[in-house]
């Protein structure tokens, strides 16, 4: 009955240290200002699958001329993913099709991207897309800027 008790106190104060580490995780992200919730897709659907697989939920923070995106439910404190804003074409921007709607959070506008030859999908609020252009558009002189 002890073990039993101890072995349940155990887990669930694991359980707690990890929701715990992913709250400060996300505020450690944020601290430096300049995020925003944004789901991505780095590989497109392949034929015959949903198009509402291979999104995942995530924040983008802003870095000088880098967006940084980081998974919301992991532990690494790294970026996964860094797009340079001089390597970014946006394409073309839409709202979430058939079983997307379901795999992004409400309101959300899907922004096709090209980014150092891969294809990449972005996710955002219409606020967040605002913000997003806004800064591809803010390129220093020189740079060359591709906003559909």
């Amino acid at each position: 009955m002890v073990l039993a008790l101890l072995v349940t106190g155990s887990v669930v104060l694991l359980a707690l240290v990890g929701l715990l580490a992913f709250g400060v995780r996300r505020r450690v992200i944020q601290r430096s200002g300049g995020t925003f919730d944004c789901s991505a897709r780095f590989t497109a659907p392949r034929p015959g699958q949903s198009p509402g697989k291979g999104w995942l939920y995530g924040v983008a923070r802003y870095n000088g001329d880098n967006v940084e995106w980081f998974r919301v439910f992991s532990y690494a404190p790294r970026p996964r993913q860094t797009l340079r804003r001089d390597d970014i074409q946006v394409r073309e921007r839409r709202h979430p099709q058939g079983d997307e709607e379901l795999a992004l959070l409400p309101g959300a506008l899907v922004l096709n991207c090209r980014h150092d030859g891969l294809d990449v999908e972005l996710a955002m609020s219409e606020d967040a897309l605002t913000g997003f252009l806004a800064w591809l558009e803010a390129a220093p002189p020189g740079q060359r800027v591709n906003v559909a």
